[in-house]
């Protein structure tokens, strides 16, 4: 995925892709007591702590446009070539960004080179199961695991780490891949669909008419009913905290 990839699909997100509360707290709390921060591939600026000193870092100019009125400076950069100092920042975070890197370790890197102590990264785990997603878009699931960096790799990278796992809400404010297991029927939705990078390269196809004849029939709560009583759920969703 590269800056020119999010020029091109990424004019939406700001609509789509906004902080969920929930995710956002345990984002914070990872953050610990640091309070400047560097936000690597920060999009539009979800996730970003308004009562810190926070800068962004972003490529794509569709992103830094939809960044909202008052939100924290952005610098247009690559993670893998950070435009700062060593040490500047007490801490640096990056929420579901990895996976669109173009070196994802030399990225890591960078982000120890400029932060002094907490690392913090939203990312997912490529050996998850992909929850129901997986039984209508195979390929999708296939693509985010070559896309995805392993986990314990990424803990090496960055000379060790806690591997948290993050429960998704089934009404998740953020509209990203897994948000909407309770809600099958968004996934129908253009809109919806691209605010996701893994449709938004391409993928789905005649898996969404099948998708649609499911639920229609009630195919898919036959078969998956049971998620419709529960409030979140493991879909592989991990945060990894790094540092003092």
């Amino acid at each position: 995925m590269t800056d020119q990839a999010y020029d091109r699909i990424g004019a939406g997100y700001a609509g789509r892709r906004r902080a969920d509360p929930r995710l956002a707290g345990l984002i914070t709390q990872a953050l610990g007591g640091a309070e400047t921060i560097v936000n690597v591939g920060a999009g539009s600026g979800s996730y970003e702590p308004a009562d810190r000193f926070v800068v962004g870092v972003e490529p794509a100019l569709t992103m830094i446009r939809q960044r909202r009125a008052g939100a924290a400076p952005v610098a247009r950069g690559q993670a893998e070539a950070l435009p700062f100092a060593d040490g500047v920042f007490a801490a640096a975070l990056a929420v579901l960004t990895i996976h669109h890197w173009r070196d994802w370790r030399a990225g890591l890197l960078e982000m120890r080179r400029v932060s002094r102590g907490r690392i913090v990264l939203l990312t997912w785990d490529p050996a998850s199961e992909g929850f129901w997603i997986r039984d209508y878009f195979p390929e999708l699931l296939a693509q985010d695991r070559q896309r995805f960096p392993d986990l314990r790799a990424i803990a090496d990278t960055l000379g060790g780490a806690q591997v948290l796992p993050v429960a998704i809400p089934h009404d998740c404010a953020d509209g990203f891949m897994g948000a909407y297991w309770r809600r099958p029927s968004a996934y129908l939705e253009a809109g919806v669909r691209e605010a996701m990078s893994s449709f938004a390269l391409g993928g789905g196809g005649s898996a969404l008419a099948r998708l649609s004849a499911d639920l229609a029939s009630g195919d898919w709560n036959r078969k998956y009913g049971n998620l419709l009583e529960q409030e979140e759920l493991d879909l592989g969703y991990r945060l990894i905290v790094a540092g003092a």
